[in-house]
């Protein structure tokens, strides 16, 4: 396998010996657009096109975090009526914390302070909705190792992420809240809205059915 630091231009290379932390490497992945492409970057072309949508973000940050001794491993987290959600988790001290590329602000960087990864993702509960309101994260993963796709190069290569992709979409899901527990959630208030999206790329919204009225992004 190419490692990615052996894949970039000399100025890509001094980008990613930067990230010497996986706050670093979350603060690399804030500030660049968010995509609304359909297609799948690996990490040396999000470094390349400072780029990246969740699964992108994610497998960046996975990538960033070995180099830094940490295996390379993410969660998958599912929602209703709204996009699922993709983060690279670390551990440190006995102790979770994430890595995420997100449209939403909520939805980015934890830090390593939750004792399983049933906590982690409860962390991203109350963030994670749709335009109508809805708190829409339902279940989520047991960490996926990237390892065992290493003979793809998806460090460096696109060509195995889709690979990757339909993985994620077939590893059991566990659930975090009953169905009685969903029937009963309140819906989002208008502020708390407003400012997850900040800085939102409205062309990478869910855009598929929702419960109740609809929002405008803004």
């Amino acid at each position: 396998m190419t490692s990615l630091e052996e894949s970039l231009q000399p100025q890509g290379r001094r980008v990613l010996r930067s990230l010497s932390s996986p706050a670093h490497v979350q603060e690399f992945l804030d500030p660049i657009p968010y995509s609304a492409e359909k297609f799948y970057r690996c990490p040396r072309r999000v470094i390349e096109d400072r780029k990246a949508h969740c699964f992108d973000g994610a497998l960046f940050a996975a990538a960033a975090l070995r180099r830094l001794g940490f295996p390379a491993l993410i969660v998958d987290m599912h929602a209703v009526r709204d996009d699922d959600h993709l983060i690279a988790i670390f551990r440190r001290s006995g102790c979770w914390g994430a890595v995420a590329k997100s449209n939403f602000v909520g939805l980015r960087y934890r830090e390593p302070v939750y004792r399983s990864l049933r906590e982690l993702a409860m962390s991203y509960f109350e963030a994670f909705y749709n335009l109508a309101g809805e708190k829409t994260l339902r279940t989520y993963t047991q960490q996926i190792r990237l390892a065992r796709f290493d003979r793809l190069d998806w460090e460096v290569s696109d060509e195995g992420l889709e690979t990757i992709a339909r993985h994620t979409d077939r590893v059991p899901r566990i659930r975090l809240i009953t169905p009685a527990m969903a029937r009963g959630l309140s819906r989002l208030d208008e502020r708390s809205l407003r400012a997850g999206l900040l800085g939102v790329n409205p062309a990478g919204l869910y855009r598929g059915p929702m419960r109740g009225p609809r929002r405008r992004a803004r």
